[in-house]
């Protein structure tokens, strides 16, 4: 457990260990009729045949997946999917994560890391105890900034200060965004301020994770897009965030519901 609220996992999984590459996700289901969650795929590892997943409790099925123990099985877990992260050698990377986010930020980073750039990490969270995976992003860095709300650790300030103290030292030729809809919002209205392409992996309302259901469109560049199919990484300066964030609200109430049914 990285916290009261986000449990880290090691699942076996040989096949899909062996073929992932950095940005893609595989979808668990707890039982036979539990519902299908999305996880970027942390880490991997080939000869143990595992991967690793890290969960926030932020619903009813997160809040009792981290309640398993060790031996416990999921019914289901279905990847990889959607596409990898281009990985090149860009120059200067800046990789930024707020929350959870750094988790699957984390097998970016590596990759950049090994394909020949400079790898500026900036790590996001409300308070100290948030941080996670601070010394795994220092062992594939060139430079690890951290930012806190409340100041408790690092600088006080949003990941948007980092990102742009970066900027404003040095030449930026990518930034990778992963975290809160909110947040990836801000970095991509800071980077297209200077120019900067940003990529971002979006979380949305996901379902079936083969474009049938139609849940997790979102509006890139004018034009629909399925997040499982066609991302879940895009161009950040694309995205229609307002819409996201609108279309993320669609199953608050049910999600309410559920963590009512789920706490008594």
């Amino acid at each position: 457990m990285f916290s009261e609220k986000v449990a880290c996992f090691e699942v076996e999984a040989p096949l899909i260990a062996r073929s992932r590459k950095a940005g893609h996700f595989v979808i668990v289901r707890l039982d036979e009729k539990g519902e299908r969650i999305p996880l970027t795929i942390a880490d991997s590892d080939i000869e143990r045949g595992t991967i690793t997943l890290v969960v926030q409790a932020v619903g009813a099925s997160s809040a009792r997946m981290i309640q398993l123990n060790e031996g416990d099985m999921f019914h289901d877990v279905v990847g990889p999917l959607g596409h990898a992260t281009d990985i090149q050698n860009y120059g200067t990377v800046v990789c930024c994560g707020g929350g959870v986010g750094v988790a699957p930020l984390l097998p970016i980073v590596k990759a950049m890391h090994e394909a020949g750039n400079k790898v500026i990490v900036v790590l996001a969270a409300r308070t100290k105890d948030l941080i996670i995976l601070e010394e795994e992003m220092r062992a594939s860095s060139d430079e690890v900034i951290i930012m806190t709300d409340d100041g408790s650790y690092g600088q006080k300030g949003l990941v948007t200060t980092g990102v742009e103290q970066v900027i404003q030292r040095e030449k930026v030729d990518k930034v990778v965004c992963i975290g809160p809809t909110i947040m990836m919002k801000f970095v991509s209205l800071l980077t297209q301020k200077y120019e900067v392409p940003t990529i971002v992996s979006l979380n949305t309302i996901m379902v079936d994770g083969t474009g049938m259901c139609g849940a997790c469109r979102v509006t890139v560049g004018g034009k629909t897009k399925f997040v499982c199919v066609d991302g879940p990484e895009f161009d950040a300066h694309q995205v229609d965030f307002n819409e996201m964030m609108m279309r993320m609200k669609a199953y608050k109430a049910e999600e309410t519901e559920a963590m009512e049914k789920l706490n008594c």
